[in-house]
């Protein structure tokens, strides 16, 4: 399953975040701690961390919700960008890894 797998894993818990994520984000974006323009944050955390982008979705209010991460040293984050291009800066975390777990039979809850 790789990377689907893990999609539907972290799908639950972006799930949850984007319901929040207009909300955080504006307050990020005031304060402006943690926000920046996107490619500077994408540079940042590919050079402090070594982490690249493993997937992406769409929030609340077009947001665009990605999870960065480094399978080396499992360190991740998790962005939101607005439109006009504004980063910021939603979670990050350790132990990151990729799952391949099987689906639920059919007909089955998870």
């Amino acid at each position: 399953m790789g990377r689907l797998g893990m999609t539907f894993k972290l799908g639950s818990l972006l799930a949850g975040m984007v319901l929040n994520v207009a909300s955080v984000t504006t307050a990020t974006a005031q304060i402006g701690r943690n926000c920046a323009a996107h490619d500077t944050v994408v540079a940042r955390l590919a050079e402090g961390y070594g982490e690249t982008r493993q997937m992406m979705g769409l929030g609340a209010n077009n947001a665009i919700v990605e999870v960065f991460a480094s399978e080396q040293t499992g360190s991740w984050t998790i962005t939101v960008t607005v439109a006009g291009g504004l980063t910021c800066l939603v979670a990050s975390g350790q132990a990151f890894e990729v799952l391949a777990e099987a689906k639920p039979a059919k007909g089955k809850d998870a």
